[in-house]
Protein backbone atom coordinates (compact mmCIF):
# COMPACT_ATOMS: atom_id res chain seq x y z
CA UNK A 1 0.00 0.00 0.00
CA UNK A 2 1.27 3.94 -0.89
CA UNK A 3 2.01 6.10 1.58
CA UNK A 4 -0.48 8.51 1.92
CA UNK A 5 1.77 11.38 1.72
CA UNK A 6 4.03 10.23 -0.95
CA UNK A 7 3.09 12.57 -3.48
CA UNK A 8 3.13 15.32 -1.56
CA UNK A 9 6.19 17.90 -2.54
CA UNK A 10 5.86 20.88 0.01
CA UNK A 11 7.87 21.31 3.32
CA UNK A 12 5.81 22.91 6.74
CA UNK A 13 8.10 25.21 7.34
CA UNK A 14 7.32 26.69 3.31
CA UNK A 15 3.78 28.46 4.80
CA UNK A 16 5.63 29.62 7.56
CA UNK A 17 8.45 31.66 5.81
CA UNK A 18 6.27 32.78 3.17
CA UNK A 19 4.16 34.55 5.56
CA UNK A 20 6.92 36.03 7.35
CA UNK A 21 5.81 33.98 10.36
CA UNK A 22 2.11 35.01 10.45
CA UNK A 23 -0.78 32.70 10.78
CA UNK A 24 -3.64 35.44 10.35
CA UNK A 25 -3.91 38.70 8.47
CA UNK A 26 -6.82 40.26 8.29
CA UNK A 27 -9.54 37.60 8.79
CA UNK A 28 -10.64 37.46 5.14
CA UNK A 29 -13.57 34.84 4.37
CA UNK A 30 -12.89 32.36 2.02
CA UNK A 31 -15.75 33.92 -0.22
CA UNK A 32 -14.20 37.20 -0.23
CA UNK A 33 -13.52 38.89 -3.80
CA UNK A 34 -10.28 40.84 -4.42
CA UNK A 35 -9.28 42.99 -7.16
CA UNK A 36 -5.96 44.68 -7.70
CA UNK A 37 -7.01 48.30 -7.14
CA UNK A 38 -4.64 50.05 -10.21
CA UNK A 39 -2.18 51.44 -7.45
CA UNK A 40 0.99 53.20 -9.11
CA UNK A 41 3.35 52.50 -6.17
CA UNK A 42 5.38 50.26 -6.29
CA UNK A 43 5.45 46.83 -4.01
CA UNK A 44 8.80 46.84 -1.87
CA UNK A 45 11.91 45.18 -2.65
CA UNK A 46 10.85 42.74 -0.06
CA UNK A 47 7.40 41.31 -1.68
CA UNK A 48 7.88 37.67 -2.58
CA UNK A 49 7.28 36.01 -5.88
CA UNK A 50 4.10 34.77 -4.18
CA UNK A 51 2.85 38.03 -3.55
CA UNK A 52 3.82 39.88 -6.78
CA UNK A 53 1.88 36.48 -8.51
CA UNK A 54 -0.91 37.24 -6.31
CA UNK A 55 -1.05 41.30 -7.21
CA UNK A 56 -1.21 39.82 -11.31
CA UNK A 57 -3.32 37.08 -10.94
CA UNK A 58 -6.04 39.33 -9.17
CA UNK A 59 -6.02 42.22 -12.10
CA UNK A 60 -9.44 39.89 -12.56
CA UNK A 61 -11.20 39.76 -9.86
CA UNK A 62 -11.15 36.39 -8.06
CA UNK A 63 -12.26 34.87 -4.87
CA UNK A 64 -9.60 34.27 -2.24
CA UNK A 65 -10.14 30.32 -2.49
CA UNK A 66 -9.95 30.78 -6.35
CA UNK A 67 -6.55 32.83 -6.45
CA UNK A 68 -5.01 29.98 -3.52
CA UNK A 69 -6.05 27.29 -6.25
CA UNK A 70 -4.98 29.21 -8.81
CA UNK A 71 -1.55 29.75 -6.92
CA UNK A 72 -1.31 26.19 -5.65
CA UNK A 73 -1.01 27.84 -2.16
CA UNK A 74 -2.30 26.76 1.11
CA UNK A 75 -5.74 29.56 1.62
CA UNK A 76 -4.31 30.90 5.25
CA UNK A 77 -0.97 31.86 3.18
CA UNK A 78 -3.43 33.63 0.09
CA UNK A 79 -5.07 35.24 3.05
CA UNK A 80 -2.13 36.75 5.02
CA UNK A 81 -0.35 37.79 1.44
CA UNK A 82 -3.83 39.58 0.20
CA UNK A 83 -4.08 41.24 3.49
CA UNK A 84 -0.70 42.77 3.50
CA UNK A 85 -1.73 43.73 -0.03
CA UNK A 86 -4.51 45.04 0.85
CA UNK A 87 -2.84 47.15 3.74
CA UNK A 88 -0.20 48.61 0.76
CA UNK A 89 -3.46 49.60 -1.10
CA UNK A 90 -2.78 47.43 -4.46
CA UNK A 91 -5.93 45.09 -3.78
CA UNK A 92 -9.34 45.73 -2.68
CA UNK A 93 -11.66 43.38 -1.53
CA UNK A 94 -15.46 42.82 -0.74
CA UNK A 95 -17.72 40.15 0.64
CA UNK A 96 -19.81 38.65 -2.25
CA UNK A 97 -23.59 39.78 -2.48
CA UNK A 98 -25.74 37.66 0.21
CA UNK A 99 -28.59 35.42 -0.95
CA UNK A 100 -31.00 37.89 0.41
CA UNK A 101 -30.07 40.97 -0.86
CA UNK A 102 -29.70 39.52 -4.22
CA UNK A 103 -32.34 39.93 -6.54
CA UNK A 104 -36.14 37.87 -6.42
CA UNK A 105 -36.25 34.97 -8.65
CA UNK A 106 -39.71 35.81 -9.85
CA UNK A 107 -39.12 39.50 -10.13
CA UNK A 108 -36.61 38.85 -12.76
CA UNK A 109 -38.95 36.67 -14.68
CA UNK A 110 -41.47 38.85 -14.76
CA UNK A 111 -39.25 41.70 -15.68
CA UNK A 112 -37.74 39.17 -18.60
CA UNK A 113 -41.64 38.12 -19.88
CA UNK A 114 -42.36 42.15 -20.01
CA UNK A 115 -39.48 42.87 -22.10
CA UNK A 116 -39.97 40.36 -24.03
CA UNK A 117 -43.26 41.10 -25.24
CA UNK A 118 -42.03 44.88 -26.11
Amino acid sequence: MADVGEGYQDHPLRPYVLTGGRAEGRLLRVEALLVATGSTAPLPPTASRQTRQLLELCSRMHSLVEAAALLGLPVSVVSVLAADLVVSNHLSWREPIPKADAADRDLLLEVLHGLQKL
